[in-house]
């Protein structure tokens, strides 16, 4: 599904001493595996991700996801890449002054999804994050938490293969951190191929996932699912 193969990045003139941004990273994820991210912020993993959703290309190695070999990917071709791949953020993202079916469904209409096909996937997709009751209210007159599902939502609408959730509870209260956490699960035990990067330890152990860290540029560790990590 995603293999990074001896890719390494530098952002500018690096001096001789200073890590690059990422340093020689081999990295396989299979179909469907939910993979944990995590390191200290400046650590590469906003570039790691950037190289996935082809935001950045690296200096050296090769890429590879959903088969498509991110060398010969033409530029025309690289908004339907990016359309496989849902990105969930810290800060949600969100139009303010559109209401949460419309935030949605805003989404599908940039894929060129019909006006019917919109109108029978925007409901599914808020009941799936729990929202259908909130479809008509703006933003502004939601919870962190349920702006948060409204970006869940909008990111799984057009039923992407990967899913990056990046920092998602970042900016939340720890209830509905966790809220976020298993519906995130969820969203994995449905079929996506899940990347979370997250600093809370905790949320590593509660996912109880496969947890890849980053340090200076460099993969660290690969932790297999079900065993401790520190």
């Amino acid at each position: 599904m995603i293999s990074l193969e001896h890719v390494s990045k530098r952002y500018g003139k690096v001096k001789s001493d200073e890590a690059p941004a990422l340093d020689d990273i081999n990295l396989n994820i299979n179909p469907r595996e939910l993979v944990v991210i995590v390191g200290s912020s400046g650590s590469g993993k906003s570039t790691l991700l950037k190289m996935i959703t082809r935001e950045e290309l690296p200096d050296k190695g090769k890429i590879i996801v959903g088969g498509i070999d991110y060398d010969t990917l033409a530029r025309k071709h690289i908004p339907h890449l990016r359309r496989r791949i849902g990105v969930v953020f810290q800060d949600f993202k969100l139009l303010p002054d559109r209401t949460v079916y419309e935030n949605v469904a805003f989404a599908l209409e940039i894929a060129g999804h019909t006006n019917a096909e919109t109108k029978n996937i925007v409901p599914r997709v808020l009941d799936l994050v729990g929202l259908l009751d909130k479809m008509n209210k703006l933003p502004a007159q939601l919870s962190g938490g349920e702006k948060q599902r409204v970006a869940i939502a909008r990111s799984v609408a057009r039923q992407p293969r990967i899913l990056i959730a990046d920092e998602p509870t970042g900016n939340l209260d720890n209830r509905n951190t966790w809220e976020i956490v298993d519906l995130v699960k969820k969203i994995n035990d449905l079929g996506t191929t899940v990347l979370f990067t997250t600093h809370n330890l905790e949320i590593v152990h509660r996912l109880n996932a496969r947890t890849v860290r980053i340090e200076d540029g460099r993969l660290v560790a690969d932790v297999p699912r079900g065993k401790v990590v520190k």
